[in-house]
């Protein structure tokens, strides 16, 4: 099928302008893609037709276009990431009996975007829609592991506060966190958030290995005592991971 190879040299522009700083010169895109002149010119050329990429004459370099920003508007508006992992979430409540949530970083603070738990469960303070401090948050940890250190650095500048006087109280404290939540494997909070509650988290990642969204079950602290946590996060991350593979993502290196 010849137009395939064309469907893909289309993808990975649209990615590697996605992910640029600004708009980039043909020379830049036909080197980046290891591309002929000729062809980059005439691919680039077909896609402003589209209306995927548009030429910025002034400065003799290619972006995105409008169909691209109505595109990824109408990703937005399918809720993708709430429709793949609902039903993840509520296979993990059936397994593990217990609240399963779904969690993004927003800033230096978790957003809850799903929640699922089973019968006549303890309602939670994290429902959907509220955000939390993310370095209290089992979700929040596991993300922010995988966030580069300057990254991590830059989100938490000063005081770090605290509910319940647990969790990390400066950066040095976090870091320490975050790197054995990575030698592990999961992350862990406990009564951070809520005296007598505990939570287990892993992530999952997109295609460029970036943290996207973390899975996260919380329970009575005295119905899971610690040595039996590595148990409950076992499918907490085979979750996780299920997820990722529904992105088409990857874990990072």
């Amino acid at each position: 099928m010849p137009q395939v190879p064309a469907a893909r040299r289309a993808l990975a522009v649209l990615r590697l302008l996605a992910g640029a700083p600004g708009p980039l010169p043909a020379s830049a895109v036909a080197r980046a893609l290891d591309l002929p002149r000729s062809s980059t010119y005439h691919l680039l050329t077909a896609m402003s037709e589209d209306g995927f990429v548009t030429y910025i004459p002034e400065e003799r370099r290619w972006g995105l276009g409008v169909a691209a920003f109505e595109t990824g508007s109408a990703y937005l508006r399918h809720e993708p990431l709430e429709r793949l992992a609902r039903p993840l979430l509520r296979r993990l409540v059936d397994r593990a009996g217990e609240i399963a949530q779904l969690g993004i970083l927003h800033g230096a603070e978790t957003l809850y975007l799903l929640k699922e738990q089973p019968p006549r469960h303890a309602t939670l303070v994290t429902d959907v829609g509220v955000s939390m401090p993310a370095h209290l948050t089992a979700s929040g940890l596991s993300l922010l592991a995988h966030l580069p250190p300057a990254q991590v650095r830059a989100l938490f500048p000063g005081r770090f506060v605290n509910r319940t006087g647990k969790g990390p109280a400066s950066l040095r404290e976090l870091r320490r966190t975050l790197a054995e939540d990575v030698r592990r494997g999961w992350s862990v909070e406990d009564g951070h958030i809520t005296e007598g509650f505990a939570s287990i988290a892993a992530c999952a990642f997109d295609h460029t290995g970036h943290p996207t969204a973390a899975i996260t079950v919380t329970f009575r602290r005295e119905d899971h005592p610690p040595e039996t946590w590595p148990h409950l996060a076992a499918p907490v991350r085979r979750t996780a991971e299920t997820l990722t593979t529904r992105l088409t993502g990857r874990p990072p290196a």
